[in-house]
């Protein structure tokens, strides 16, 4: 009698354990574009569990001429950070919140008082996308700078199939990669 009441414990226990136990989370495969005044000048790519976030930084070092005899000097950084994270998959598409900070050239460099050249001065943009929705099989717009430049952020989504295992960049934070020139497919 005993051990007929351990085994169907133990039965109940294990179609609790299952009962209890989640579905496989979805992952989701993205690419974004960046689009300075229509032209892409850097993209970004991952592959990440939804609930997840990917954080990738870029860099591009420039260097103007300045001064009155025009030599090589002020070295900006124009880092690009973002952080993707996809938060729901749905029929209508996959919902992100993106999060960026860019450094971004001002296209205006100014002369001293004798016509001298000064480097262009750097300027800081940060914005936050709580809820990009991106269409199956389609890209989503957003637009981060309306003017001086234009910049946009493109975003095309699909979900990984339930075979795939979404090792290797699934969420987390992921290391930073170099641009060089104005494009880097990093």
């Amino acid at each position: 009698m005993w051990k007929t009441g351990i085994v169907a414990m133990l039965l109940g226990a294990s179609l609790l354990a299952h009962a209890q136990q989640r579905p496989a989370q979805q992952v989701v495969q993205w690419q974004l574009q960046v689009v300075k005044d229509g032209q892409q000048i850097d993209s970004f790519d991952g592959t990440t569990t939804v609930g997840q976030a990917r954080t990738d930084t870029h860099h591009q070092v420039v260097q103007h001429n300045v001064g009155c005899k025009d030599q090589p000097a002020g070295s900006i950084d124009l880092s690009r950070t973002i952080t993707v994270s996809p938060l729901r998959v749905d029929p209508e598409g996959v919902m992100f919140s993106i999060d960026t900070q860019e450094t971004l050239e001002d296209t205006n460099a100014g002369r001293t008082d004798i016509g001298c050249k000064l480097p262009p001065q750097p300027r800081q943009v940060s914005a936050s996308h709580p809820g990009l929705v991106v269409p199956p099989d389609q890209w989503a717009s957003w637009t981060i700078v309306d003017r001086n430049p234009n910049l946009v952020y493109r975003v095309h989504a699909s979900v990984v199939s339930n075979g795939a295992n979404g090792t290797g960049t699934n969420g987390g934070m992921s290391g930073n990669g170099a641009a060089t020139g104005g494009n880097n497919p990093n």
